[in-house]
């Protein structure tokens, strides 16, 4: 009965969603809508920028607002506003939220050792919300609350709380104390999608090799928070030197229109 009872749910859930296609071409199962995915995403980095210390370094927040800035103008909708903080952390990291919010750690800083590897970083996490990522994600972890929820109600044991398992969803692991990591096609996907973003913005796209092999270095075999569930590091690198034919016309036809150069503070 119990089983029957969980089943039931979770067709009653996927009946309501939405299929989407990834900019790659595979299919998404999408819950929520984007008015729900801002809504997320606000809170989400209200309660960051409550519980971590935020970088009082100007130059250093103008140099990392630049290279977001510059990769933001060249999204195809503009109608968006991004919200740029950077956090005092050690950790190698990096984020960004639906709603128009990114997050850069200053422990990425001595690992981005230039404009173009930051550019890098940065087209990587906003192109995992272009891709609606986000939106998958949260939308897998609430089939899975649904069967966690049945089951809860049947053992009598109580759960963690949807504000939690939905942060963790969006990768926001060091606040929740857990994180329900992207998959490797995501990623995958995000290095694809951020790179050519790169390229549009005015950054040297063959930086992002050089930036991912910087990652390896920082944390050995595993790599940095950022890499740990992302493809290997020799997967990733050969990726992206095979990209190197599409993205670099993309780049130097890009650099016309760039009137400013992200200075790195020293």
């Amino acid at each position: 009965m119990k089983g029957l009872l969980l089943i039931i749910s979770v067709v009653l859930l996927l009946s309501g969603c939405a299929t989407n296609q990834s900019p790659t071409g595979r299919g998404q199962t999408l819950l929520f809508s984007s008015q729900e995915m801002t809504q997320l995403g606000n809170a989400s980095f209200a309660e960051i920028k409550k519980n971590e210390k935020i970088s009082n370094d100007v130059a250093l927040t103008q140099y990392v607002d630049c290279v977001a800035s510059r990769i933001t103008q060249a999204l195809p909708d503009q109608s968006q506003h991004w919200d740029v903080v950077v956090f005092e952390s050690e950790q190698v990291n990096a984020f960004a939220l639906p709603g128009g919010h990114i997050g850069v750690y200053t422990g990425l800083l001595k690992v981005a050792q230039n404009q173009d590897q930051l550019a890098t970083v940065i087209g990587h996490e906003v192109a995992h919300v272009l891709a609606n990522h986000s939106n998958e994600q949260v939308s897998r972890a609430k089939m899975t609350n649904t069967g966690m929820q049945l089951a809860q109600l049947a053992l009598g044991v109580s759960g963690i709380s949807n504000q939690e398992l939905y942060m963790g969803a969006l990768g926001l692991g060091v606040q929740v104390g857990y994180t329900l990591p992207y998959g490797r096609e995501q990623e995958t996907e995000a290095d694809v999608v951020g790179v050519k973003l790169m390229a549009a913005a005015g950054f040297d796209p063959s930086q992002s090799v050089a930036l991912w092999r910087n990652m390896a270095e920082a944390g050995g075999e595993q790599g940095p928070e950022l890499l740990s569930t992302h493809p290997s590091h020799g997967q990733r690198i050969a990726q992206l030197q095979k990209m190197q034919t599409e993205v670099q016309p993309l780049y130097k036809a890009s650099l016309i229109s760039v009137k400013n150069r992200c200075q790195r503070p020293k």
